[in-house]
């Protein structure tokens, strides 16, 4: 079903969950040019339980068909409305096809109240100011993605209007990104209701909120690696047994998900995610986690949006390589790349250090908005024509 069609979306997904109809699966209106495409046709049928299957961005491999039972993303939104105090009206700005986009939907099912849709194309905050002052939910909700709260906390700086309504809301949950700092504190010092998230279509989109597990969800963290619990998680992967008993468990009675990503559980249950466990490099010898020297790359003026892959080196083995949209500057004159070393290396050690600043003209993304990391490393490898390169030895 094409996801550019929120109302019959809608329609599908609530007979779905009422089992009055078959089990959705929303496709992209456009394919994305450099996103890889599924390995395996669509199977005809499902288990008689999968409401919604939602196909994963691919960002860092082949894409996955994730099933979701009704029960699971009843739960999903019963945990959340818990965690947000309560049903209300939520505002669309994601797309279908994204398993946030979809979880706005079945909450709006489950509360009963009509949600508002964001016309799609290009995310303007205008447009999105004018679309929440319609709202009359007395309950107001709205996901998105660090990139639309960016915008958003930049036009509101200078719009007291689209201030006010951004304020209106109870919750502004932002997720499928790791949240600049920055951007954080920002939003928070506006007054809005911000709600980081962290989760992912095994776990019916986000399950922990502000670091807090929701609902009867569970976290627990297995030599480095963070591990998800409880009614929210997936059948497992479409027609790809394998798969599933890969990322799924059981233990003592209870079922785990392996969430792939590097991070840690406090005393308190607090989970804190350090970055995936499949974008580690190895240079010069020694271990660099990448997602980490992209946050700390980011806090430099004029990197707010940049990212980091490999590049195979001959004597290093592999080194990071910042890729970033111009232009990249602080004030008139661009940050230097020693500059930027100087910064990642004071916090994360030598070996973490960028080897080079790759500029595009264009950043090139995943239908859920991510950044194209396969893609970006291909043209960092080729050094694309029409990219520039920034070299500085180590």
């Amino acid at each position: 079903m094409p996801a550019d069609r929120p109302d019959a979306l809608l329609r599908a997904l609530r007979a779905a969950l009422t089992g009055d109809g078959p089990a959705v699966l929303p496709r992209a209106g456009g394919a994305s040019a450099s996103a890889p495409q599924p390995a395996r046709p669509v199977p005809t049928t499902v288990a008689q339980n999968v409401a919604l299957v939602i196909e994963t961005s691919g960002s860092t491999g082949v894409p996955k068909r994730v099933a979701l039972s009704r029960d699971a993303l009843l739960a999903s939104a019963a945990a959340s409305a818990g965690a947000l105090g309560g049903d209300g009206q939520w505002l669309l700005c994601l797309p279908g096809h994204y398993v946030a986009g979809s979880n706005v939907l079945v909450r709006s099912i489950v509360a009963g109240t009509t949600p508002v849709v964001l016309a799609g194309g290009h995310f303007d905050p205008s447009a999105f100011g004018d679309a929440a002052a319609s709202m009359t939910g007395d309950g107001r909700f709205v996901s998105l993605v660090p990139a639309q709260l960016a915008r958003l906390v930049d036009a509101a700086a200078d719009d007291s209007q689209l201030l006010d309504v951004l304020r209106r809301f109870d919750g502004v949950l932002v997720g499928g990104q790791a949240l600049r700092p920055d951007l954080r504190d920002r939003a928070l010092d506006f007054g809005l209701a911000l709600r980081r998230t962290y989760g992912s279509s095994e776990t019916s989109g986000g399950c922990v909120y502000n670091g807090l597990p929701i609902g009867t969800t569970r976290a627990r963290e297995i030599d480095g690696l963070l591990e998800l619990a409880g009614p929210v998680l997936a059948e497992g992967y479409l027609a790809d047994p394998a798969r599933t008993d890969a990322a799924f468990h059981d233990e003592d009675g209870i079922r785990w998900y392996s969430t792939g990503d590097l991070g840690a559980v406090d005393v308190d249950g607090r989970v804190t995610v350090h970055g995936r466990a499949d974008n580690v490099i190895v240079s010069g010898g020694e271990k660099v986690l990448l997602d980490a020297v992209e946050r700390r790359v980011r806090e430099l003026p004029g990197f707010g949006g940049a990212v980091v892959v490999a590049a195979d080196s001959t004597e290093w083995g592999q080194v990071p390589v910042v890729v970033v949209v111009e232009p990249v500057a602080a004030g008139d004159d661009p940050v230097p790349l020693v500059a930027v070393r100087e910064h990642v290396v004071s916090a994360l050690g030598r070996a973490a250090g960028p080897a080079r600043i790759h500029v595009v003209e264009r950043m090139p993304l995943l239908s859920s908005g991510k950044p194209d990391r396969l893609a970006l490393a291909r043209l960092v490898a080729a050094d694309a024509p029409w990219s520039a390169s920034i070299e500085c030895g180590l």
